[in-house]
């Protein structure tokens, strides 16, 4: 997988972030990290890591990863989360599909048969499945778990989308202006495990009425 580049954004995973990236070693790919300068013990902790760090000078999920894609080098590209949620071993199927079966974006689901989430609670299963039925109906997306930013493509591809969302709403801009562009689309299993830090940085409702306003912004364009 030499042609492919993690992006993981990070914010305040000291704890998390060296069991990811260790994790990491053993495949053979580039990893671009983003933080915020002021998040010193995240930076102390990865300092003997191979990786590329960015600093992120604005706020916001999205702007963390606009911010890696803009920076990307290599054919292809991977969203990776920080926190440990996210098994590595699942990057070699996602890379199958692009490198050999000529996929566009790859979207990993953690509501396919035989998949799984030790993160999710009742609220946020709840909320994903409304914003992928949203997504279902109103942009004909044939995706099942929407706000999964386990994501895998090509590099061309995503920065073609001028993605420019720059919080949660991200999850919901890409995939629905991937289907706009008549990407080839793909859905790959996942199973979801526990984060090593065991506390979420999402507000449900918050980060709900801002995906919810991505999604409408995206309908009447």
């Amino acid at each position: 997988m030499e042609n492919l580049t993690l992006i993981i954004p990070a914010k305040n995973e000291k704890e998390s972030l060296p069991t990811v990236l260790e994790e990491l070693k053993k495949y053979n790919l580039k990893i671009i990290i983003i933080l915020e300068k002021s998040d010193i013990t995240t930076i102390e902790a990865i300092k003997n890591y191979n990786c590329k760090i960015l600093y992120q000078v604005n706020k916001g999920y999205g702007d963390a990863l606009i911010l890696g894609i803009e920076n990307l080098q290599t054919k292809f590209f991977c969203i990776f989360n920080a926190d440990g949620s996210f098994n590595p071993i699942e990057l070699e199927n996602m890379y199958y599909h692009l490198n050999k079966e000529n996929y566009d974006i790859i979207f990993a689901s953690r509501y396919e048969k035989n998949c799984s989430s030790e993160d999710d609670t009742i609220i946020t299963y709840l909320g994903n499945f409304i914003f992928t039925k949203l997504g279902n109906i109103f942009f004909k997306l044939n995706i099942s778990d929407i706000l999964y930013t386990f994501v895998m493509g090509k590099t061309q591809e995503v920065k073609d989308l001028n993605l420019k969302c720059k919080d949660f709403g991200f999850c919901v801009e890409l995939p629905i202006k991937a289907q706009k562009k008549k990407y080839m689309i793909k859905t790959s299993k996942s199973n979801e495990r526990a984060r090593i830090g065991g506390k979420k940085k999402v507000s449900a409702i918050r980060d709900g009425f801002l995906i919810l306003k991505t999604m409408t912004e995206l309908f009447f364009k």
